[in-house]
């Protein structure tokens, strides 16, 4: 036993007034002991939330999930500036809205993976499998020249006819997505087109559409609500049960459509007419360099692709051509010029400047998807800034469109892209060749033949949404609905 002279804590408690309790001298201790810790708690020199003895990082992730991802982000960005360092699952994490920044990590291999719940991404199939979300960077680089073969070269062109004749099949059949007033529920429109259109150009087989739609949808939702929960959530099995049932579901359908192509090739007898997306996969995996699962996840990744994010940007789009009649106008004009009666070819997609333009300021105003998610795999510099191996980044491009180069960065306007725009300035999600040709196609196809019209009040901005890992209107809502009025042949396609 130590001496009572010479116990520390005896001399301590003698100085303390008889009326406090000798319980609570261990607690003063304490808290002066993690005070201590607290002033001599290693800090960062990149800005943002204190760690605060792990409470930060706690309150981190609460406000993503709280907030939703999108939402967080732009909080962040605005309260601690363009660098910003948070947590997320106690992971260190960056959130950038400075271009020199973000461009340097788009250009580096060593930001090709990503990140997210790993929980989360086995639930919908996307943990090291696919190409999406796949944080496995040796499995990512083989699975990319099979999407990149598809969404480039000759099959552009195929792309062009196929979208046309898509978008005017569905016009025909309008009734279908039409209510009983006579309003057209434009977003579920261009889900449909949009997946008619990746079924025929990458799959090749019969589908119920308004099942498949309904099914990505739910898909979609179970990946947002996944993406960044902690671990607990998924031991609480009525919690994710939902959520695990919508991407059970849409895999399976998936299955059954692939089984369907399988049948299809064994039966063909020119195997040349039917090598798509699908059939290139099928075939790797018979040579023992694909498994099933991954056939099926990317084939799946394929389909959900422009039925999520470009049907719900398209959605924009038209919403804003219906709040701007000038711009319609002058879109309308160009489309008349370079196309006269005959419908849009590859040859033309060049010379629709305007139209691009309108689809790049869309963009740019009101993206869908306004945030990259990225992990670093060796240790690197951003722009003076250390950044370890393992670092989670979130390039946040919505923020940065808005705070650097264009002339109007908070207004629509086409004056943003009358000049040249550097890439470093411009970087929206998923804006490759196959994107800009699926919209220029369907946009122009639908604007030549409706004139499309809001009601009053319900323009963008009336419009509720959701920014959580992309930016979704709230479903269900009136103000989904468009009027679509047909175009008189016979007058001037500006009238």
């Amino acid at each position: 036993m130590i001496p009572e002279t010479l116990n520390p804590l005896n001399y301590f408690t003698s100085l303390v007034p008889d009326l406090m309790p000798v319980a609570t001298v261990p607690i003063i201790i304490l808290i002066c002991f993690l005070f201590l810790i607290w002033n001599h708690e290693e800090t960062s020199s990149i800005p943002g939330p204190g760690y605060c003895m792990g409470i930060g990082p706690l309150i981190s992730h609460g406000r993503f999930l709280w907030m939703g991802l999108g939402n967080a982000c732009n909080y962040y960005n605005k309260t601690y500036g363009e660098f910003v360092r948070v947590w997320i699952s106690g992971e260190e994490t960056f959130i950038i809205s400075k271009s020199s920044s973000v461009f340097h990590v788009m250009k580096h291999w060593n930001y090709v993976s990503r990140f997210g719940s790993k929980l989360g991404l086995q639930c919908i199939g996307m943990y090291e499998n696919g190409i999406i979300f796949n944080n496995n960077p040796a499995h990512w680089k083989e699975i990319r020249p099979f999407f990149t073969k598809a969404l480039s070269g000759p099959g552009l062109v195929r792309m062009i006819a196929i979208c046309v004749e898509s978008t005017i099949v569905h016009l025909d059949k309008l009734e279908e997505v039409t209510t009983e007033v006579g309003n057209v529920n434009v977003l579920n429109l261009m889900r449909r087109i949009m997946l008619d259109t990746s079924n025929k150009l990458f799959l090749g087989v019969p589908l119920d559409e308004s099942a498949i739609v309904l099914k990505i949808q739910n898909y979609f939702d179970a990946w947002q609500a996944l993406l960044l929960k902690p671990d607990i959530f998924f031991k609480i099995s009525w919690l994710c049960k939902k959520y695990e049932e919508a991407a059970k579901d849409l895999k399976g359908a998936m299955e059954i459509l692939i089984e369907q192509k399988r049948q299809k090739l064994s039966t063909v007898e020119k195997l040349d007419e039917h090598m798509d997306f699908a059939s290139q996969l099928i075939f790797a995996q018979n040579r023992g360099d694909l498994t099933a699962e991954n056939v099926n996840q990317c084939v799946l990744e394929m389909m959900i692709a422009a039925p999520d994010t470009l049907s719900v940007t398209l959605f924009i789009m038209l919403i804003l051509i219906a709040d701007d009649p000038t711009v319609e106008e002058k879109m309308m004009r160009e489309i008349e010029t370079v196309m006269g009666d005959r419908e849009v070819q590859s040859d033309d997609m060049p010379n629709l400047k305007i139209v691009e333009n309108f689809i790049y300021e869309s963009m740019r105003y009101q993206p869908v998807v306004d945030l990259i998610m990225r992990k670093a795999l060796q240790d690197d510099v951003i722009d003076g800034y250390p950044v370890k191996k393992g670092t989670n980044i979130i390039l946040n491009i919505g923020r940065m469109h808005k705070l650097e180069f264009f002339p109007k960065p908070n207004e629509f306007s086409l004056e943003n892209f009358e000049k040249n725009v550097p890439s470093r300035y411009f970087q929206p999600f998923g804006f490759g060749p196959r994107g800009c040709v699926m919209m220029k196609a369907i946009l122009v196809t639908l604007l030549r033949r409706c004139r499309v019209q809001t009601m009053k009040g319900r323009g963008l901005n009336n419009i509720q949404k959701n920014n959580d890992l992309s930016m979704h209107p709230i479903e269900r809502q009136p103000l989904l609905e468009m009027v679509f009025t047909p175009r008189s042949p016979n007058k001037n396609q500006s009238d």
